[in-house]
């Protein structure tokens, strides 16, 4: 902005300029040409009278020769007898016409031919001639145009410095308003632009800013208390659960339902967690939960949570993950956020495909840095006609359509990507692509990998999704 300011200055400077000094610049040069003629007049009109009166040539030849001796310019006498004296000049028309009694002036090669008609003269009209040169026409115009050019230089430079000024205090404030929106869009709340500076629009543009701001956060206190309270009200039916779990007489029933309680459980008392998380708190703050995870281990162990419901469904898995020997393949997410991408992907699988579909889950380590996991499945595919499936709330099987959002939102949060396309089997196939931690991350997921999983796996078959 404060270019095209100093452009618009420049742009208008210049244009005011040059209609006050090209006729500024035209009129010096005729000045100086009229300075110049009027000289080469009053020479030649200080000889009419010795012209008029003279009695013999050769006095008259002897007073021209001392005129042309001191004079810048040479002087010819045309007598009315056809004598010339001084300096020869050719009987031109225009000297046939001053000889009949006009005086006037005619341009010439050479400049510019001054005549002056004498009457009376004892030898009949005379006619009295010098030619002004282009160089005494234009005496001193160069410079006056090299200083009206130089002051025009100045006077748009002055106007661009002035300019570029006044944008600074313009442009100022609205790149602060805009650095501060940057950072709210970032997460950073705090972020407030300074109302009292610029002009008195850019300072309201500020104020609103920072209302805005200020509703912002507002508005995301008040949603995660809502969700808050919405995870804490889950509390009272599973309590209720996990004394019909209790009360049930076959051991291993009780004991699968009170796994999948428990399960149930950490996972509201992590939704409370992360709804009351303190909006100032930084997720890199050393000594907090780690942000990153092995994804060999978690999806190791949510496979074999869903292979279970795959041998009661008759469904093949052909699996391609790294051995438990082969090391961690460490990625930008964290375990539980992992983890609920893998069951969303796989339980997609189960809920959209018929019993008998085989599936395959392959996991690999990425040469940039974190991991790539696919899934594929020999289903129907992907439906066209619902728009993007990836859209938060689309989706074309009567589902929530949150699945695969959760899983594009995961995904862009560890710096990767999510793709659909159709698998070689006719069916879908999900590239989730995960990217690497930062260096203290990933010492935290090693001083961490221990943990996972969070429970234990579950040998009793897990019930059906929905």
């Amino acid at each position: 902005m404060r270019r095209r300011l100093a452009l618009l200055a420049a742009a208008i400077t210049s244009l005011v300029l040059v209609a006050f000094l090209v006729p500024l610049a035209l009129l010096v040069r005729t000045v100086a040409a009229d300075r110049a003629l009027d000289a080469a007049i009053s020479q030649l009109q200080s000889l009419t009278s010795a012209v008029a009166t003279a009695t013999s040539t050769d006095a008259l030849r002897l007073t021209v020769e001392q005129v042309n001796a001191t004079a810048e310019h040479p002087v010819t006498v045309l007598l009315g007898d056809g004598t010339v004296l001084g300096a020869p000049v050719a009987r031109t028309p225009a000297v046939e016409l001053a000889a009949r009694g006009r005086s006037l002036s005619v341009d010439v090669p050479a400049g510019q031919q001054i005549l002056v008609s004498v009457q009376g003269a004892p030898t009949g009209p005379a006619v009295i001639a010098t030619v002004v040169p282009k160089s005494d026409l234009r005496r001193g115009v160069t410079t006056i145009w090299l200083i009206l050019l130089g002051l025009g230089i100045m006077l748009v430079a002055v106007g661009v410095v002035v300019a570029d000024r006044l944008a600074v205090s313009m442009v100022g404030p609205i790149t602060e308003a805009a650095r501060v929106s940057h950072r709210l869009a970032r997460g950073d709340l705090e972020a407030r632009a300074r109302a009292a500076a610029g002009p008195p629009e850019i300072r309201d543009v500020a104020t609103a800013l920072n209302h805005l701001a200020s509703r912002i956060r507002e508005l995301l206190r008040a949603e995660r208390e809502t969700a808050a309270d919405l995870s804490h009200r889950l509390r009272t039916p599973l309590t209720a659960l996990r004394l019909d779990a209790e009360s049930l007489r076959d051991p291993q029933e009780a004991e699968r339902i009170g796994s999948d309680l428990d399960a149930l459980e950490r996972a509201v008392d992590q939704a409370i967690r992360d709804a009351r998380r303190s909006e100032s708190a930084s997720a890199d703050t050393p000594g907090s939960s780690p942000r990153t995870c092995d994804a060999a281990a978690v999806v190791r162990d949510r496979v074999e949570f869903w292979s279970a419901l795959a041998d009661d469904t008759d469904r093949t898995v052909e699996l391609d993950l790294p051995g438990l020997h082969d090391g961690p393949i460490c990625v930008a997410l964290p375990a539980a956020d992992l983890a609920a991408v893998a069951d969303a992907v796989l339980g997609n699988v189960f809920a959209h495909t018929p019993d008998g579909t085989p599936f395959a889950v392959q996991l690999s380590a990425r040469p940039s840095g974190g991991a790539r996991l696919v899934v594929r499945d020999a289903g129907p595919g992907l439906s066209s006609s619902s728009g993007d499936p990836t859209t938060r709330g689309a989706s074309g099987a009567g589902s929530t359509g949150l699945g695969l959002d959760i899983v594009r939102r995961a995904a862009n949060a560890s710096g990767g990507t999510l793709r659909l396309s159709e698998a070689p089997a006719g069916g879908a196939e999900i590239t989730i692509d995960l990217g690497p931690p930062r260096r203290h991350d990933a010492d935290m997921t090693a001083a961490t990998a221990s943990l996972w999983p969070l429970r234990p796996a579950r040998p009793a078959r897990p019930a059906r999704p929905r």
